[in-house]
């Protein structure tokens, strides 16, 4: 039974019939103009036809059912008509030819095969194509065209087979991956106005403190849920949740993780910096800052710095009369000195208090 085909899976097989259309009108060109040097010119012309029905069949597979073209039965079909007319190949004209009997058209089989079956079956695919060419030098009375020559043909069906394979399996996961983000984005935008939302009123306006914490375990959850799993270890975004999930559940801090933008890939060491950075504000929002919530705002500039402020609700200080703690100079400030970046301290009484790093990359 055939697999429903994905629509990048549809879409790479109509292609691959329309090659094989054009090959097989190559490989009718080349017999036309070769017919001279045919031996057995009805044998040739019958093998042309039977290529000519199976690229008609493939083409209308690929169209109305093109999960029936991934089956390992359907590249078998296509690859032993292709190894056939390789060896056939000497058969049909049995002396000097300056052109194959199928030219490119054996190529689409290798390519099918890679498509539908991975690298392996690519590679296998293209090794019995060359199989087929060295078979087909036998029944040629002029002998072996050289070893090199048939190597090079066999070498040429097999990586042909094996970079489709290849190219197919990361298209697929790319597709994947696509859908998975598309859907966890719908879900997110469905919840983000209702659940999350009702989670958080619940969090300041509850007076039972089981309730409160309950309701605060429960959105943080949902948020790693929605923006963190599918998301590689050591991602920034990741460790930044994962930071403001221990500060949750450790000070009873509300911490809120957005990001204008994607930030680009950052070296392991700059990740750690920066989020261990933001764990010791966000630790000091809530020690002494007195802070209930938090957002941390991640936005890559222009120049491709990561910027990362850290804003609480906390009572604040005067940052002219108050001395930076051993918290602020040592862990935020230390830390992003040692990667290269800086730290910006902007607060007052009453007021909040936003840390602000920088990291150029």
């Amino acid at each position: 039974m055939d697999r429903t085909a994905s629509p990048l899976e549809r879409g790479v097989l109509g292609g691959l019939a329309g090659f094989r259309a054009l090959v097989w009108v190559w490989m009718a060109t080349v017999l036309v103009v070769s017919r001279a040097e045919l031996t057995r010119p009805g044998a040739a012309t019958a093998l042309c036809l039977v290529a000519l029905v199976l690229t008609g069949l493939l083409g209308l597979a690929a169209r109305a059912r093109p999960g029936l073209l991934l089956h390992p039965g359907a590249v078998v079909v296509e690859v032993g008509v292709a190894a056939g007319l390789l060896l056939a190949d000497g058969w049909v004209y049995g002396g000097f030819h300056r052109q194959s009997l199928g030219s490119a058209w054996p190529l689409a089989a290798a390519l099918a095969a890679g498509v539908a079956l991975g690298p392996v079956g690519g590679v296998a695919a293209g090794v019995a194509l060359g199989l087929g060419r060295w078979g087909g030098t036998h029944l040629d009375q002029l002998g072996s065209p050289g070893l090199l020559s048939l190597l090079s043909t066999t070498v040429l069906y097999a990586l042909a087979g094996g970079a489709a394979g290849l190219v197919m399996a990361r298209l697929r996961r790319a597709e994947a991956e696509i859908a998975s983000a598309r859907a966890r984005e719908d879900v997110a935008r469905t919840l983000h106005d209702g659940v999350l939302q009702t989670l958080a009123v619940v969090q300041r306006r509850s007076s039972d403190p089981d309730l409160a914490d309950l309701a605060r375990t429960q959105e943080r959850e949902l948020r790693e849920f929605l923006f963190g799993v599918d998301r590689a270890p050591g991602d920034l975004l990741t460790e930044l949740r994962r930071v403001a999930a221990r500060a949750e559940a450790r000070d009873g801090l509300a911490v809120q993780v957005t990001a204008v933008d994607e930030p680009g890939p950052l070296a392991p060491g700059a990740v750690a910096a920066l989020a261990g950075a933001v764990g010791e504000a966000l630790t000091n929002a809530a020690k002494h800052g007195a802070a209930t919530r938090a957002v941390v705002f991640v936005d890559p500039d222009e120049d491709g710095a990561v910027l990362v402020s850290v804003n609480d609700d906390g009572c604040g200080f005067d940052p002219a009369t108050t001395p930076d703690g051993t918290g602020l100079t040592g862990s935020v400030r230390g830390r992003m000195a040692d990667v290269g970046g800086r730290v910006e301290v902007s607060s007052a009484e009453g007021r909040g208090t936003e840390v602000r790093l920088r990291l150029p990359t």
